[in-house]
């Protein structure tokens, strides 16, 4: 079950929420309800240098006390340049968590290691702040979510007054999990923003391997580890972005095989190195970044990616579409016809294999 839909503008070209909202409605059916979301890239111009950091306060408590909680972590080591409730459409949906959003700057003298610094904050306010959780870190950007139906949360966010130039979305079925806010997708880390449809069925041995790198896993849905995967092989550990499909969702081994020397030895190397981050289960993964990736060919890419990616024998479908300067990936066709019915070319993604949108220039 679940649904997924992410586009992105190579150009840049800022597109109204209001579009991913109309094509996520159309994958209600995937969802039942009990989770919704989306993540907006470019939304914020006005702090597109600086963190926006959106925290759940739990609405049954004292939520303004645990406000100032998260507010004395974060003046730590920097400075809240404004901070206010995220806008609302009051009736819409129950409040169970009040959103709250901070843009953030840090001091200075943290400016070299200020994402490792952002990610030891998000893991500290989740695990040691009762009632707090941070669902969204990055900067020019910003995920909305809740419990609720696909046009619920549209409506109750007012995505539909944001402008992005990448979008992604996602439709919950809650299976080994409950449905709540903190559960619902996307899941975000700095500028990883990540949507799943499917089962990480490897999700007890991911966890515990992320948790070895200091992440911390508290959100209660296995797509968590997703995240973190993504920001340890890429942004921390800098290996290829291929190299790090590869570890996720490793090529079988008679595959391995079946390749040259040298590709053989890069291979097995990465089955034997990254065995803790292989996910296993039913997949569809579609991944936004604003982190620099690096590629097999050399080369480095320092502004926003949309990556897609299935499981190694794809029981989870994964479509892809291009129109102009749009690249479409979703798990129904239909949803990216709905607000594209026009298309330049429509092709299904291998199993195992990534289908990837750069950035032209950096916003």
């Amino acid at each position: 079950m679940c649904g997924i839909i992410g586009f992105m503008s190579r150009t840049g070209r800022l597109i109204s929420g209001d579009r991913i909202a109309t094509a996520l409605n159309c994958l209600k059916e995937r969802g039942n309800g009990e989770g919704s979301g989306y993540v907006g890239y470019g939304i914020y111009p006005d702090y597109k240098d600086d963190y926006a950091i959106h925290v759940f306060l739990d609405a049954t408590k004292d939520y303004d006390k645990i406000r100032h909680e998260v507010e004395e972590v974060l003046v730590k080591y920097g400075y809240i340049l404004k901070d206010e409730e995220i806008p609302t459409e009051e009736g819409i949906i129950k409040k169970e968590q009040v959103s709250w959003r901070f843009f953030y700057r840090f001091d200075e003298k943290y400016s070299a290691v200020e994402e490792d610094l952002m990610v030891d904050i998000v893991m500290d306010i989740n695990d040691k702040i009762d009632g707090a959780f941070v669902f969204s870190s990055g900067k020019n950007m910003g995920v909305f979510k809740a419990a609720a139906w696909p046009l619920e949360v549209a409506e109750y966010f007012k995505i539909d007054q944001y402008k992005g130039f990448q979008w992604l979305s996602h439709a919950r079925y809650p299976t080994n999990t409950k449905g709540w806010w903190g559960g619902a997708h996307p899941f975000n880390l700095l500028g990883w923003s990540v949507v799943h449809n499917g089962e990480i069925t490897s999700y007890g041995a991911n966890k515990r391997y992320v948790e070895s790198f200091g992440y911390k896993c508290k959100l209660l849905t296995d797509t968590e580890v997703v995240a973190y995967l993504f920001d340890l092989l890429i942004r921390k550990h800098k290996i290829p972005v291929e190299y790090a499909m590869s570890a996720l969702a490793p090529r079988f081994w008679d595959e391995i095989e079946s390749m040259s020397e040298e590709d053989k030895k890069i291979h097995e190397a990465i089955r034997m190195t990254y065995g803790g981050a292989t996910m296993n289960g039913p997949f569809g993964i579609v991944v936004g970044t604003q982190e620099g990736m690096a590629f097999m060919n050399g080369e480095v890419e320092e502004g926003n990616t949309m990556v897609g990616l299935t499981d190694r024998i794809k029981l989870r479908p994964l479509v892809a579409a291009e129109k102009d300067d749009l690249l479409f990936v979703s798990s129904e066709e239909s949803a990216i016809r709905k607000i594209c019915p026009e298309l330049d070319r429509v092709w299904m993604p291998d199993a195992g294999r990534m289908v990837i949108a750069k950035l032209e220039k950096k916003i």
